[in-house]
């Protein structure tokens, strides 16, 4: 799971997301004092060495898969992604960067309200790029929803009679506001977070434990 230099030091392997949370992410590490040398460009690197760490650069989506297969020790993944993964990882630390809110959003002028439908059908229709983050939301309100997982614009859905409710991120709720919906339940704040595979954190504590502590630290200075 550790990596090994040619001369035998053990380097602690680190998966970063692309995207969004990338540049935070470095800058984060830089001002926790860690050797961030090659990642502020790294081209169509993947992979690169800096310091005692190796850096695995990821789709968000991938990173707590690799955390938990044990590819890499630790990673930096939004609680999003987190939750919608639902694997065994060990969440440290809250980084407080890339912070964003899921909500449920409905038709403004809707026929019939989303109450109304529920109680007539006793199920109301919910599209989402999260099934699960949305599924564990309506869980928690004691309501059966039936999901529709959709990979394009979200608010579409009841515009087109696809569903009765959609849940999404929302910045500022101007695209919602836009389509002609309402924000009408908030659903999970999110931010990036500090994991490690629950081994590495057995086997390598004490880097792993002041890598998390050293990143809070940062964090909460910024």
């Amino acid at each position: 799971m550790i990596a090994r230099r040619n001369s035998g030091e053990r380097l602690l392997r680190m998966a970063l997301p692309k995207g969004s949370l990338y540049a935070e992410s470095v800058a984060l590490l830089e001002r926790a004092g860690y050797d961030t040398t090659g990642l502020a460009d790294p081209g169509r690197q993947l992979t690169l060495r800096a310091g005692d760490m190796e850096f695995i650069i990821g789709k968000p989506t991938d990173i707590p898969v690799y955390v938990a297969y044990g590819a890499v020790d630790v990673a930096i993944a939004g609680k999003d992604t987190l939750v919608e993964s639902a694997l065994d990882v060990v969440e440290m630390a809250d980084l407080r960067f890339g912070a964003c809110r899921f909500v449920v959003a409905e038709p403004e002028d809707a026929e019939r309200s989303v109450a109304e439908i529920y109680r007539h059908l006793g199920v109301i229709r919910v599209a989402t790029k999260y099934p699960r983050v949305t599924e564990q939301h309506f869980a928690r309100r004691g309501l059966q929803v039936e999901l529709v997982k959709l990979s394009g614009n979200i608010e579409l859905a009841p515009l087109i009679g696809l569903a009765d409710q959609v849940v999404d991120i929302a910045a500022t709720g101007r695209t919602l506001k836009e389509n002609h919906l309402r924000i009408v339940d908030d659903v999970l704040e999110s931010t990036a977070r500090f994991v490690a595979n629950p081994v590495s954190l057995k086997t390598n504590s004490d880097r792993v434990t002041g890598l998390a502590s050293a990143l809070a630290a940062a964090a909460a200075t910024d």
